[in-house]
């Protein structure tokens, strides 16, 4: 009875743990903010978010890391407790390449 409650509770603390960030659904970015951009701005923005989000998605694998270690270690997810977590902004860039994606295809930019 003690590891079937002792299993439950690191399971607990590991689903706190923060989230990888392929896992990170991306959030709603209005199109309106690229309507009246360029293909060739669009392309650029889209390179510059590609570039952010190999960075924030470091900074979230390595709190995803350091939450499992701290679970495995003290009990405690320490990177998420302590604001290590970038989940946010790993969903706004998710969500901003989404957008010009879309409006790239709307636009009938080439790639």
């Amino acid at each position: 009875m003690k590891k079937v409650i002792l299993s439950s509770l690191v399971l607990l603390l590991v689903t706190a743990c923060a989230k990888k960030p392929e896992s990170i659904e991306a959030s709603y970015i209005s199109p309106t903010i690229y309507n009246d951009w360029s293909c060739s701005q669009l392309a650029e923005e889209q390179e510059r978010l590609s570039h952010a989000y190999q960075q924030v998605a470091a900074q979230q694998n390595k709190a995803r890391g350091n939450d499992i270690a701290g679970v495995i270690l003290i009990g405690l997810p320490v990177s998420s407790l302590s604001g290590d977590n970038v989940a946010p902004q790993v969903a706004n860039i998710k969500g901003q390449q989404q957008t010009i994606e879309q409006t790239m295809i709307r636009k009938n930019c080439s790639r």
